[in-house]
């Protein structure tokens, strides 16, 4: 059974809003465009019909009817740099935190600083007896003096609440200080009365944010998860995207099950009959194309597959 093993990676995907009767739509738009049948007759569809015109425009690769299935997702905690991969899909709506109010994500690794030096610092800017910009200074300074005298767990840890770090930097002690330190300037220039909106101009790309994205089946079927899931995808947004395959394999089961990297999606178009994505993963079925869009020879196939399932780094395990 295909699950993941929840690591510390800060970035969670919630399926908040979807077409709850996509499957049927799908099957029923796909009859409309193929079907002599009286409107009526269209409409009264059973559960094995369903499963057959689903079937049916996937191998024909007719994914216009799948566009009527629609999903929102909140995705919460990955990087700017990952939002910016994501947004490069034009088919579909997007709405993203504002940079200048990313402040949620700072505060909280200004508040572990504090904790961990014994400072008294107020939860909220607003809370400080003697306004906002002191606030912002007992900030600048926790984080600073945290940068230049934790231990590199301690800065770690402080600089995982607001950033997104890489598995190949986690290691890198002065990497890590460098996110606090870019953390600790940014509030040192709103305690000095800069705006919001120019002081981020020094906080690194890896900043966490929250998006919310609404996509149909067809982009996600056709588009995104062959590009996003494949192991040529960066480890952020590959991440991500197994994680909406994740959500919406437990209401659509049908529409996604042959859904997957570049090399899945390819060899399911294929063939005769499509074969679900744990198939491949479990070593159920092989592939039979002399290699994927990603020019992999076939033999090495099934292992890069199971590479891409498992997240670089170990931040995630699809198994």
């Amino acid at each position: 059974m295909l699950g993941i093993v929840e690591k510390p990676v800060g970035i969670e995907v919630r399926l908040v809003e979807y077409t709850e009767d996509g499957e049927r739509l799908v099957a029923i738009s796909s009859k409309v465009s193929l079907s002599s049948k009286q409107a009526e007759k269209l409409l009264d569809m059973g559960e094995e019909e369903v499963e057959v015109w689903i079937r049916e425009t996937f191998r024909r690769m007719h994914f216009s009817p799948w566009e009527h299935s629609t999903y929102t997702f909140l995705v919460d905690g990955l990087s700017r740099v990952a939002s910016h991969q994501l947004v490069r899909h034009r088919h579909a709506s997007y709405t993203q935190l504002s940079h200048r109010y990313s402040e949620g994500y700072l505060r909280r690794a200004a508040l572990k600083a504090c904790r961990r030096l014994g400072l008294s610092c107020p939860e909220k800017p607003k809370e400080d007896p003697r306004g906002r910009r002191e606030a912002y200074n007992k900030y600048a300074q926790a984080l600073l003096r945290l940068q230049a005298e934790g231990g590199h767990s301690e800065v770690f840890e402080a600089a995982w609440e607001a950033f997104v770090i890489p598995p190949t930097m986690r290691d890198l002690d002065d990497v890590v200080r460098e996110y606090i330190r870019g953390a600790g300037v940014y509030y040192s220039l709103l305690a000095q009365g800069v705006r919001r909106e120019d002081a981020r101009y020094v906080l690194p790309h890896s900043l966490r944010t929250r998006i919310v994205v609404s996509m149909n089946a067809r982009e996600l079927v056709q588009v995104f998860f062959p590009l996003r899931m494949c192991t040529k995808a960066q480890w952020e947004i590959r991440h991500v995207a197994w994680l909406m395959w994740r959500e919406l394999s437990k209401v659509h089961p049908r529409l996604f099950r042959w859904a997957g990297p570049s090399c899945v999606f390819r060899e399911n178009t294929s063939r005769q009959q499509p074969a679900p994505l744990r198939d491949y993963l479990d070593g159920r079925e092989a592939f039979t194309i002399p290699r994927c869009p990603e020019l992999v020879e076939r033999p090495a196939i099934p292992a890069c597959l199971k590479v891409a399932a498992r997240v670089e780094g170990g931040d995630g395990e699809f198994e």
